[in-house]
């Protein structure tokens, strides 16, 4: 019979030990795997581009190499026509971004345009065959051939860890066109590295398509509904946003004024003073943004902490309005558009759609 033994806490911290040990090899050997099968795919796109295979040897090259290679390796699910073309497509579409010093070297000759694709040129190939198959796949698919695009966000995966929805649901929002798009002034009112990673966590304009409130919804609608859906409104800010509330009173005795809502930043290090206006942007917004943002710093900021930033969040904005007005204020804002299309139907447009009323023929007839 065994002898029975007491297990003490040194023996249950070590089979911890060993559980996360083996979990950290799995996960290596898993990342492994997927660099090996994405350098491979590499190589052969390389062979394909730099043979001229297709052309070479017609049409019906692709068919002829998806049967040889299964014949080599008929348990393999990788040969497909298709998969041989993604291989194909996948070298062309970095090779020119990748191991580029040159490229480097200009960007760092060029900081101050805005417009240079700083990402880009620092793509590695490290950087791609740590991505998965199926995110390349999914980039391939939406890119169309646009190697800056991709690869934005070959450096979002990794910097994001996203899952292939994840990914999905940021290519079909448009985030390259949009991300670090706000109109802001932090290229003078912060110092440098933070006025850069400030300007690059904000979007033009922000996606709120998650949202389902009616047309005629006010203000205090639309803020209620992003803390209703603050996960989805986390994942449209981006990687780093922390809530901290809703109509955030401002703790100054004798006051009545509130924030909309109130943001750290765990990258940056900041709180960030989030104004939300259903209506057109107007050069007022900017003195009550900024005097939010003053009052903040004095009071809210804590040691350690990095300068408050504002982010005002408008239906709509006249872009030279907006870069004039960004321009008279030291603290530091940004202004960007919303976008909001899930709308509910109205009370009437129910009754009507119940009635079998086709509306957008009555309005064609008008």
């Amino acid at each position: 019979m065994d002898e029975i033994i007491q297990f003490d806490e040194e023996y249950k911290s070590w089979i911890k030990d060993i559980s996360q040990r083996y979990r950290d090899c799995q996960i290596r050997a898993t990342v492994s795997v997927n660099r090996e099968l994405i350098s491979f795919y590499w190589s052969l796109g390389r062979d394909i581009f730099e043979k001229q295979a297709d052309s070479k040897w017609g049409s019906g090259f692709y068919k002829r190499l998806s049967q040889d290679m299964k014949e080599q390796f008929p348990n393999s699910t990788g040969f497909s026509v298709r998969n041989l073309r993604y291989a194909s497509s996948f070298y062309c579409l970095y090779s020119n971004n990748t191991n580029v010093p040159q490229a480097v070297a200009q960007l760092e000759e060029n900081a101050e345009d805005t417009n240079v694709p700083q990402l880009v040129a620092q793509i590695t190939e490290e950087d791609i065959f740590s991505v998965p198959w199926g995110h390349h796949r999914l980039i391939m698919d939406r890119c169309k051939g646009n190697s800056d695009m991709a690869a934005f966000f070959v450096k979002k995966i990794i910097q994001n860890n996203w899952s292939r929805s994840v990914l999905l649901n940021f290519l079909d929002t448009d985030l390259y066109e949009r991300q670090g798009k706000a109109i802001s002034n932090f290229q003078y009112s912060l110092p440098k590295p933070q006025s850069d990673l400030a300007q690059e966590m904000t979007k033009d304009p922000y996606n709120f398509d998650f949202l389902t409130i009616r047309e005629d919804y006010n203000e205090k609608q639309l803020k209620d509904a992003l803390v209703d859906n603050v996960i989805n409104f986390l994942l449209e800010l981006g990687k780093g946003f922390a809530f901290v509330g809703k109509e955030y009173p401002l703790p100054i005795e004798g006051t009545e004024e509130y924030i909309d809502l109130l943001f750290y930043h765990l990258w940056l290090h900041c709180y960030v003073v989030v104004e939300v206006k259903i209506k057109a942007f107007n050069s007022r917004d900017i003195s009550q943004t900024a005097t939010y943002v003053a009052i903040a710093d004095d009071l809210i900021r804590k040691e350690g902490d990095n300068k408050t930033i504002g982010l005002i969040i408008c239906k709509s904005k006249n872009d030279v309005l907006a870069k004039y007005a960004v321009g008279t204020s030291n603290e530091p804002i940004g202004i960007s558009e919303y976008e909001l299309s899930n709308l509910l139907p109205t009370p009437e447009e129910i009754e009507q759609k119940l009635m079998g009323v086709d509306t957008s023929e009555e309005d064609s007839e008008e």
